[in-house]
């Protein structure tokens, strides 16, 4: 028992170095691309033998080695094509929730639960509703749109603003919701 509590405490203190080592990095405005943060967290989770952290982190991976390498890529992803492939993730693994409850497969389920919480660690904070709405307020009043059959002109420009900041069905609802 003491050796295993010795041992979690020093895996616990590797976790520590790697992440202040990590800060150290930002503070001094060196800006880590997301292969080389999920790169560096995925060694602290492998010395903290933190399992689910291991498997969000390695679906990330995944997700960027296969980006980097399709066809038509250069073998550099932007932060752009980062928040995107993020989203993606996090939205498979929505859908497979909303699947693994209708077979009642809570163990599942938490699994997916736990890789949606590790992934969304690595997408910037999503703006709030009223945020969204004032924004779609200031869209609307630019195009112009009055009635629903406008919402695509309303969509278009907002998704383009709104891009890795919003969900897009949030921002759909708002915008049914303001147009008469």
């Amino acid at each position: 028992m003491y050796q295993s509590q010795n041992y979690q405490q020093s895996s616990f203190y590797n976790l520590k170095l790697v992440s202040s080592n990590f800060l150290a990095l930002r503070q001094n405005n060196i800006i880590m691309s997301l292969e080389e943060k999920i790169n560096t967290d995925l060694k602290a989770a492998m010395m903290a033998k933190d399992e689910v952290g291991l498997r969000g982190l390695r679906a990330i991976k995944s997700a960027i080695l296969l980006a980097k390498t399709e066809k038509g890529s250069t073998g550099e992803i932007t932060p752009e094509k980062e928040v995107q492939m993020l989203q993606k993730l996090v939205k498979q693994r929505r859908d497979s929730i909303t699947e693994f409850e209708k077979a009642n497969r809570q163990d599942l389920i938490t699994k997916e639960k736990d890789e949606v919480a590790v992934i969304e660690k690595y997408l910037p904070a999503m703006m709030s509703e009223d945020e969204v709405r004032e924004i779609i307020k200031k869209v609307i009043a630019d195009t112009g749109a009055s009635t629903q059959k406008e919402m695509g002109k309303v969509m278009g420009a907002a998704s383009k603003q709104l891009a890795g900041k919003a969900d897009n069905k949030m921002v759909a609802e708002i915008v049914k919701s303001l147009l008469v």
